[in-house]
């Protein structure tokens, strides 16, 4: 057995289950190895699209995922994804071929781009460890919530590895952190002080038994309860819980948080997105921070009492510290305006839609009531990205997928299709702008290919929305970011698509009916939308930059 037959099987028994790629002649074996070994191997029509597919399977599906690229510019191609996860701390290893001969025309130094963005790197260097060094990088993916990129150079490839080398793959096991007691003490006094505390949950509590646990523990003292964006859905149907904080939240869900005198973020960075720059933290409010690495705590923001622990074990440990049970924030007032007005699309607003163009929070309701329960969303990046992310709903937190740690656009269409593969039950639902659509059009290929009931939304404005609203007024010229009509539905048609363009509400009949028949063909809805003003949370999103 060569040495990339045993790293395809190794890092299949290592616990890659599923792998997302464009196959060249530098990774034709091993990928060939992994299908042999029982991965699933789905090809791309763009390196850049497998690997957001792969860092999104991995999120929603909560194992490592892999995706496999070519030496030299299957790397490159596939940079802008492997950043995205880099960022976002996703389990995900990056197979990539490697030339080692400056000469080749394929070189590149491969180790230099990955700690560029953040990813780690593991190269094989050796028949003898070939799949040691294979399943390392599984660990590192897996316990260390890592992006790696595993190099494996061509001349080492064929390579003889000894006999019985593969038998040493195993998968490996994520240590849980565990809280220190005095920590854990300290949280459960300030607990027992607040009167109206509240919990916001990040990446952190995506894990197995963190609801629950968030749950339990709110409900003793009080707490409201509300995630970071990536988390949309992890308390879908709480009584006592506002959404999404920051941006994307409702101006009751604001209220709420400003009144806050103990808020908690579990596994979350508390960061200028979730928190308004701060605006969410009211002046004499404590602040409490929950993470399992102590190089993440006050990063973004001074903390009063940081605490390294894993999200779940954290939550049972200050439970069981407790006693007795407080109404803190939980007052029947409270829970009567969360059920009124909590969500944004029970919020009054003047619709601007016109007999051209649909308002985006019309399209957007219109599509919520729609479109099954069961689904699982994907959102790109730009102008329009709040209103599928605020005026839908997720079923839980592995119903949202959120790929904006490095707030590139075309990445929306990918995303859905990784999460669509790791959630086959739920109907999967992207939500795109017309320039990250356009920019990611080739995948429409996959989602036919591969037979996915999806249905894509394109918020079409015909501009970089973000661009024209944030430069517009101040007078600049925008030829630069707009654009001419695209039928972007006969785009869709053209990859065996059913299609509608969506003007009025009146349009949005195609959706029903689709809804209702057999889904034998994707559908792509081209949603003309106002685009008079910018969305609501533009303006301050642009204060970060």
């Amino acid at each position: 057995m060569n040495v990339a037959e045993a790293v395809g099987r190794a890092l299949c028994a290592a616990g890659v289950g599923q792998v997302f790629g464009v196959v060249g002649s530098g990774n034709f074996h091993v990928t060939n190895a992994m299908v042999a070994a029982g991965a699933r191997f789905v090809a791309a029509r763009h390196e850049g699209g497998a690997a957001t597919m792969a860092d999104a399977y991995a999120r929603t599906s909560g194992t490592v995922a892999a995706v496999s690229v070519h030496q030299g510019p299957g790397l490159t191609n596939a940079m802008t994804g492997i950043t995205e996860a880099a960022k976002s701390r996703t389990p995900l290893v990056v197979l990539a071929a490697e030339v080692t001969e400056p000469r080749s025309n394929f070189y590149v130094d491969q180790e230099a781009l990955a700690r560029a963005v953040g990813a780690v790197t593991v190269r094989v260097t050796s028949a003898e460890e070939a799949v040691e060094q294979a399943c390392s990088a599984v660990r590192l993916a897996v316990g260390e919530r890592r992006t790696v990129l595993l190099n494996l150079p061509l001349p080492v490839q064929a390579l003889e590895v000894p006999d019985g080398a593969p038998a040493q793959a195993a998968p490996p096991q994520r240590a849980v952190v565990e809280p220190d007691a005095d920590e854990v003490a300290a949280l459960s006094r300030l607990l027992g002080q607040a009167r109206r505390p509240v919990f916001v949950a990040g990446r952190g509590a995506r894990g197995p038994g963190c609801r629950e646990a968030l749950e339990s523990l709110a409900e003793r003292h009080g707490a409201l309860l509300a995630t970071s964006a990536v988390t949309h859905g992890l308390f879908h149907g709480n009584p006592w819980s506002l959404g999404i904080s920051g941006g994307f939240a409702s101006p009751l869900a604001a209220e709420l948080l400003q009144g806050a005198d103990l808020i908690v973020g579990w596994g979350c960075a508390l960061n200028m997105w979730t928190m308004r720059h701060g605006n969410l933290i009211g002046a004499d409010a404590t602040v409490v921070q929950v993470d399992n690495e102590t190089s993440a705590l006050g990063v973004h923001r001074p903390v009063h009492l940081g605490v390294t622990g894993d999200v779940g074990l954290t939550a049972r440990q200050v439970f069981a510290a407790g006693d007795g049970q407080r109404q803190g924030y939980r007052t029947a007032e409270v829970r009567a305006a969360i059920a009124a007005r909590v969500r944004l699309r029970d919020v009054p607003y003047e619709d601007r839609s016109t007999r051209e163009r649909i308002d985006p929070r019309t399209l957007s309701i219109a599509l919520d009531d729609i479109l099954p329960a069961e689904r699982v969303v994907g959102v790109d990046s730009g102008n329009f990205m709040g209103y599928p992310s605020a005026y839908w709903s997720v079923p839980d937190e592995k119903g949202f997928c959120f790929t904006q740690a490095f707030q590139s656009i075309g990445l929306g269409l990918a995303t859905t299709i990784g999460a669509a593969l790791a959630q086959p039950d739920r109907l999967p639902v992207a939500a795109l702008g017309d320039g990250g659509a356009l920019m990611s059009a080739v995948d429409l290929d996959t989602v036919r290919r591969l037979g996915l009931p999806m249905v894509v939304v394109v918020y079409d404005d015909e501009a970089y929305g973000a661009e024209v609203h944030h430069f517009g007024p101040h007078g600049h010229p925008l030829d630069t970011v707009r654009f001419p009509p695209t039928d972007i539905a006969a785009v869709g048609r053209g990859y065996g698509f059913e299609a509608v363009t969506v003007r009025t509400r009146a349009d949005l009949k195609a959706v029903v009916d689709w809804v209702a028949g057999p889904r034998t063909a994707p559908l792509l809805v081209d949603a003309k939308v106002v685009a008079d003003r910018g969305s609501w949370w533009l303006e301050e999103a642009f204060r970060g930059h």
